[in-house]
């Protein structure tokens, strides 16, 4: 999602992935699966396929990991602030992990086109030799969005071309 912060000195964006539900809305979801996931297990155990319970409680233990990983990877934030001829790009999760100062008049913003329509272009800020990545998480939609809100700030994108002899699958 792309949210335009309130900022006395310039422009603030603040860059986070969507979340379609809540930490405590997956848990409901996997506690959901375990009871189900018990059911299920136990009557097949007292029907004598005892075998089964030990692969019912490796499946809650990977489909919890795949939660968390997912769940931890939808707390990204980057926050984006143009300060008069000054911009400055955070990432980070809980806290702020990294930093990039880059001079806006010198800073370019880069647009890897998609492969095919149903991936997001790719934004690079770059400037001499650092090219930062910018919103890597965003969707397509998301994506334009903060292009056109780029635009609209002054940046003009330089468009790059997908290779035509990368497949789709590259």
């Amino acid at each position: 999602m792309v949210e335009k912060l309130d900022h006395p000195g310039g422009t603030r964006l603040l860059l986070t992935p969507n979340r379609s539900l809540s930490w405590k809305g997956n848990v409901r979801i996997w506690i959901g699966l375990a009871v189900l996931s018990a059911i299920i297990g136990i009557g097949w155990a007292l029907a004598g396929a005892w075998v089964i319970l030990p692969f019912a409680g490796l499946e809650l233990i990977a489909v919890a990991a795949g939660i968390y990983v997912t769940s931890r990877n939808c707390q990204r934030k980057e926050v984006l602030t143009m300060e008069g001829d000054n911009i400055v790009l955070e990432k980070g999760r809980k806290q702020k992990n990294a930093q990039w100062s880059l001079p806006r008049p010198y800073t370019r913003l880069q647009l890897n086109e998609p492969v095919h329509p149903f991936a997001p272009a790719k934004l690079f800020l770059s400037h001499r030799n650092h090219r930062v990545s910018l919103g890597d998480f965003l969707n397509v939609e998301d994506t334009e969005r903060l292009v056109e809100t780029l635009e609209s700030l002054g940046f003009v994108p330089e468009r790059k071309q997908p290779d035509p002899e990368i497949g789709l699958w590259f």
